[in-house]
Formats: structure tokens, sequence, C-alpha cells
């Protein structure tokens, strides 16, 4: 017998053991097939459902035209009430002909489209209809499911009446579904379905728009994505925009078309350094410094924050230069010892005070006293990290424009600290 070593097979107990299994599949077998009719039934039933679809939409159509039938006939009568009211002041026929005339013309208008599409909005079954109606799109939906019909399940349940199936539920069972290989994933086209199934305002929830953005980014559907970002389908939060950040990480092909999205998603939420950050990554230097420059809800530790994660020289000199009329967003001394101090994030600081002294002694003086961010000790501070970091030559430069400054005293506890001063007075 398969799956049954030589031992077993002569081992009666290991032989009833494997006779109780089979019974058990056996019963199994059979209760299933219990509930399960021929395919000719079911081809049968298919098609007497195509009956019934096909008469319910020739109903809708003769619906609509009576209703509209019911409409004019509605304003003639009208008109002619009023006419007989008001003691017939206009002969009849001349005021039936403009009553037409009036009626041929408001045929052709949006409103009365309007009017007329606002009737039947609501036309979904009430009551113990209604609870059939769900009932049998929930039996559809689990018999094409069972059949691995995956796709045309999708579309039952995106399109189930008042939303019962548009839950994250039915996504987890469609996530629970294994991917055949060279197939796009159940999921996937659950997320699909419930995109072109929404009305024109209609969000999913954030639960729903987490996971479907999660399962196309891995199906590598970046352009329904952007679809859904674009036409506000989904429900923005943190996360999201997260999501994307971190696909645009760990794909480069796609990183400026995620962090676009991202940055989106972050303005709507008003995460507003993150946002700046997405721009960044972006390479947009002069653009997050313009945003992080003119948002109101934006501190200079938000403007750390972003320098700290994305680190350029070019940010560091936008962010550290004096606006026309307040001082910059960042103090020069203090943005400096904090980018010091971080072994990762200490090339920017040191390029920005070799910059400075590479155009003289005048620009890092001016450049230090017009610093009103920072104090003294602030740049002490420097001076002290950049003697760790064996760069003498800025530790000496700044020293001597802070001891050229009138009544200005540095204490250096340190002994290195007390040997470089001592060496600058020499």
């Amino acid at each position: 017998m398969p799956g049954l070593t030589v031992a077993e097979s002569e081992d009666p107990e290991a032989l009833d053991g494997y006779l109780k299994d089979m019974e058990a599949q056996r019963d199994a077998l059979l209760d299933r097939k219990s509930h399960c009719v021929p395919l000719e039934v079911k081809t049968k039933l298919d098609a007497e459902l195509q009956a019934a679809k096909r008469r319910r939409d020739e109903l809708s159509a003769e619906n609509n035209h009576l209703t509209v039938l019911y409409k004019r006939l509605r304003s003639v009568w009208d008109c002619l009430s009023s006419w007989e009211e008001e003691g017939q002041p206009a002969p009849l026929g001349e005021l039936v002909g403009s009553t037409l005339e009036n009626i041929r013309e408001a045929d052709g208008t949006d409103e009365d489209i309007c009017s007329i599409k606002q009737l039947f909005e609501d036309q979904e079954p009430a009551g113990a209809d209604a609870s059939e109606l769900v009932s049998d799109y929930l039996d559809r939906f689990l018999e094409l499911f069972e059949l691995a019909q995956y796709e045309d399940a999708a579309l039952i349940a995106a399109r189930a009446p008042r939303g019962v199936l548009r839950n994250i539920d039915t996504m987890e069972m469609f996530k629970g579904v294994e991917v055949l290989p060279g197939s796009l994933s159940p999921s996937f086209l659950f997320f699909w379905a419930l995109l072109f199934t929404a009305g024109a305002d209609g969000e999913l929830s954030a639960p729903l728009s987490l996971q479907g953005v999660s399962c196309a980014l891995q199906s590598g559907a970046l352009q329904l994505v952007s679809y859904a970002v674009t036409h506000k389908k989904l429900t923005f939060t943190e996360e999201l925009g997260d999501i994307l950040t971190e696909h645009a990480q760990e794909n480069p092909g796609v990183a400026d078309l995620c962090l676009t999205l991202a940055t989106i998603i972050y303005e709507a939420c008003r995460l507003h350094r993150k946002a700046a950050l997405s721009m960044c990554r972006r390479g947009l230097i002069h653009s997050a410094a313009e945003f992080l420059k003119h948002c109101e809800d934006l501190t200079a530790e938000d403007s750390m924050w972003v320098l700290c994660r994305s680190p350029s020289l070019s940010l560091l000199q936008l962010l550290t230069e004096p606006l026309q009329d307040s001082a910059a967003i960042l103090s020069v001394g203090g943005a400096c010892a904090a980018l010091l101090a971080d072994p990762q994030r200490r090339p920017v600081a040191l390029q920005l005070l070799d910059s400075f002294v590479s155009r003289g002694r005048g620009a890092l003086e001016e450049v230090i006293v017009g610093d009103v961010g920072s104090s003294v000790d602030v740049w002490t501070h420097v001076v002290s990290l950049c003697s760790e970091l064996e760069r003498d030559d800025l530790s000496r430069a700044i020293l001597s424009v802070l001891l050229s400054q009138s009544g200005t005293r540095i204490v250096t506890p340190d002994p290195e600290g007390a040997r470089l001063m001592e060496h600058v007075y020499l």
C-alpha cells in the first residue's frame, strides 16, 4: 500500500489505523458529494440566471422609458391645471404647443438626465428581498471561490449589495489562497475589483487600502497604485505612505514614482517632515528646503530630523542660510555639533566647515558671528569634536575666531582641549 513501510504492512494495528483513515476520507467525500449537484443542473441554473438578468435589464429599460413618459404627461397636466385655475387666459392650443416645445428642450438637458438617474438610485430591494439577494451573492461567491475561479469571485464580492463582502475578512480569504506560478494573486484581483467597482467618491477603508497596495506592489502593479492614489480611491494613512517609501528603497527602478505617491499621502495626512524627506530622497533638495522654510507646522527639530535622515551638503547649506527677514532655520553651530557626533553624518558637517575655512578667515568669522542661534559653548563643543576627529586645522580656525571676539571666555575642562588652547595662545 502506498505510504506504508514493509513493517507497517505486516502490523495489524497499523493496518487498522490506515483503514480508519481511509474510511474517514471516504465519509468526507460522500458528505461533500451529497451537497453537490450534477453539472447539467448547474448549467441549467446558469442559463436561467442569465435569462432572468436579461429580463431584468429589459424591464429596467422599459421602466426608464415609462418614467420619462410620466414626467412629460405630468408637465402637461400641471400646465392644464394652471391654465384652468387662472381662468383660461390664453388659447389652449397655443399653451399646449409651448408646453410640448419646453418638454422637448428639457429632454436633452443634463438636469433631466440627472433627475431620472436619481429616481433609480435606490432601486436595491429592501426587507426580505434584500436578504434573499445578499444570500444569493454570498452563495455564488462561495461557489466560485471553492471552484478556484478567483477573478469571478472577486467581482461578485466587490459588487455584493450593501458592501457586505467589501471588507478585510474577504481580503484575508483571498490572501490565504496559494498563488500559482505565473498567475496573479487572488488578493490582487480582489483589490482590482474593489477599485473599479467603487463609486466616484468611494474610498476603501484603511485596512483594505494597506492590504491592497501591498498586494499590488508585490504583483508589480505600481500603475494601479498610482491610479488609486491620484484618484483618491484609498484612505490615506501614515502606514500607507511608509509602505510606498519602503518599496522605493527596495526597488530603485521605481523609487521616483513611489516617493511621489508617498509625498501626496504624507501631505494629505499633514505629515510634513516625511513629505520633505521624500522630496530629498527624490533629489529635490531645493524644493524640500523651500517647503521646510515656508511650512508653518514645521520646527527646527523637524528640519534637523529630515537632515539627519537625508544628509547632504546642499541641504545643510540651504537650511543654515539666513532668511530675508529672519534667522536661518538651523544654526550652523548646532547643526554641525549634532552631525559631528554621528559617524555616518559627520562628513557633511566637515564639508561645510571646510568650505567656510577655504574662503578665508573672514568668511568663517562672518558665519560664526552671524550665527545667533549658537552660543560660544556650542562652538566650543564643535571645536572639541573636531579635535577628537584629528581635524586640528578646523579646531584652530574656529578657536581663533572665538578668541578674537571681545569678551569671549572659553573654558576647556579636558586636557586635550587645554593643550590645544595653549598651542593657540603660543
